[in-house]
């Protein structure tokens, strides 16, 4: 067969082709850029799609995210038991940890770090940082009881690891253990005696110790102090025959008196010049209502002190019955029978009286207004 041979082209042929070609290129870039862009990410969420990418990410996952299938991938090959040895996963453990410890996820990098020691990796040193890296991450979420076991673990593996002696340092500090504070501050320093930081920490620590010392002191005068009140008070109790409800015999316990009543709870019977001062209820049944009175010296008179209660006539008194000379006092012995008090007799009198019972570190009394239907009925209850 013969072949045909081609016709050369003559540059008006060839300046037509490019056009065409030129022409033919325009029109398909046009067509692009109106062509909408529907593969791969959105491009208002490209920044979000990045951050998922493990490639581009710039922070820790967020445990409650799904994650994107590559993710999982990888995270299959890094923590497989098969594919990675003991020594290979606590290490990417370390690492996680780290990485989360740097984006401030301090309870996240603790699981990474506690992962890392389960694997009971035999390096002994790898084994050491993953406890001193637990027992920073601790630190920073204020588990200083938590942290310091960690460093006192990192520190019998490696005895000269400086950062968890550092650590264990600040740890005792804040939890005022000074004296073991400065013993590590004192480890500290012997590897690095320019460590400014530990030298503060130290001088901070023997302030902080002295205060400590000199605040036990007090604390132990005081209640040295408070023990003597108290064993003074009960002798003065009991030199006075005072008895409580229940009790035949004299008071043998401060216990026995501690006030039941809400408002002598703030006030209990106490001692002013080695004389006993009482909080007492005054009880009105008439109108079911009472009068407290937070102190009642001993020494003090029952008119006296009714004198001052009703020196203006309280609200409830429409009739003003309740009047010094139109008044008597009662108190009810344990078998119930009232008795009444003679008014010119002080508390401390009234009170040591062998039928008195003090009920709830407060004694109480009965005020009713002479002669009147209230006092009948009491009585007859008799």
């Amino acid at each position: 067969m013969e072949s045909q041979k081609s016709t050369p082209m003559t540059d008006e042929e060839r300046e037509k082709l490019a056009a065409k070609l030129d022409k033919e290129l325009d029109d398909f870039i046009e067509g692009l850029e109106k062509r909408s862009y529907s593969e791969g990410w959105p491009e208002d969420r490209w920044q979000e799609e990045m951050e998922k990418h493990p490639f581009f990410m710039t922070k820790a996952p967020n445990p409650t995210d799904e994650l994107s299938p590559l993710m999982e991938g990888i995270q299959q090959l890094k923590y497989d038991s098969t594919e990675n040895t003991p020594e290979e996963l606590a290490a990417t453990y370390k690492e996680e940890g780290n990485f989360n410890f740097k984006c401030k996820k301090y309870r996240l990098a603790v699981l990474s770090f506690t992962e890392g020691i389960k694997q009971k990796c035999k390096l002994q040193t790898l084994n050491a940082q993953l406890y001193n890296n637990r027992a920073a991450a601790n630190y920073f979420l204020k588990n200083y009881r938590s942290s310091l076991a960690d460093c006192q673990i990192a520190l019998k593996l490696e005895p000269k690891y400086e950062k968890a002696l550092i650590r264990a340092a600040q740890c005792c500090y804040f939890l005022d253990r000074f004296q073991s504070c400065l013993e590590y501050c004192d480890q500290v320093l012997e590897l690095d005696p320019s460590h400014t930081a530990i030298v503060k920490l130290r001088t901070d620590s023997v302030l902080k110790q002295k205060m400590a010392e000199r605040d036990k002191r007090k604390e132990a005068i005081l209640e040295r102090k408070i023990r003597m009140d108290e064993e003074k008070l009960l002798k003065a109790i009991q030199e006075r025959n005072i008895r409580v409800l229940g009790s035949d015999n004299t008071v043998s316990s401060l216990k026995q008196i501690e006030p039941t009543f809400p408002e002598a709870v703030q006030k209990p019977v106490h001692l002013v010049n080695g004389r006993l001062v009482w909080p007492v209820i005054f009880l009105y049944p008439e109108y079911q209502t009472s009068d407290f009175v937070q102190e009642f010296h001993e020494d003090t008179k029952f008119s006296v002190q009714l004198a001052d209660m009703f020196c203006e006539p309280p609200e409830w008194d429409g009739d003003r019955k309740y009047i010094l000379d139109n008044i008597h006092v009662y108190f009810e012995d344990p078998d119930g029978f009232s008795h009444m008090v003679n008014i010119d007799n002080t508390l401390g009198q009234t009170i040591s009286d062998k039928r008195y019972r003090v009920d709830g570190g407060t004694p109480s009394f009965i005020v009713l207004a002479k002669g009147t239907k209230a006092e009948e009925r009491f009585l007859n209850l008799q």
